[in-house]
């Protein structure tokens, strides 16, 4: 699971700088919004997801822990879309 964590962590992050720079090249025209962000906390989770992917992979002679990390990245990676989700939406309808 890890191999396929790791590559959509690091493009779900790029995705989030996309939205950041787009917010704020938008944002003399849209006013002020707190998109950015929470955009940038959105890209952390995705990091987090990166990380322990990685330390998954790299430590797989300890099985224990590179279970454990894949399940962290798991979760982190899941978070990570629900929150890009969420403030999407709410940007669309113009809540944030």
């Amino acid at each position: 699971m890890s191999k396929h964590i790791l590559p959509g962590s690091g493009t779900m992050i790029g995705v989030c700088a996309t939205l950041i720079g787009l917010v704020k090249i938008m944002e003399p025209q849209i006013g002020p919004s707190r998109v950015d962000e929470y955009s940038a906390v959105a890209s952390l989770f995705f990091l987090a997801s990166a990380v322990a992917s990685y330390t998954s992979m790299r430590k797989s002679q300890n099985r224990p822990l590179s279970e454990r990390c894949e399940s962290i990245a798991d979760q982190c990676f899941l978070g990570g879309l629900v929150a890009i989700t969420v403030i999407i939406l709410f940007f669309a309808y113009e809540v944030i």
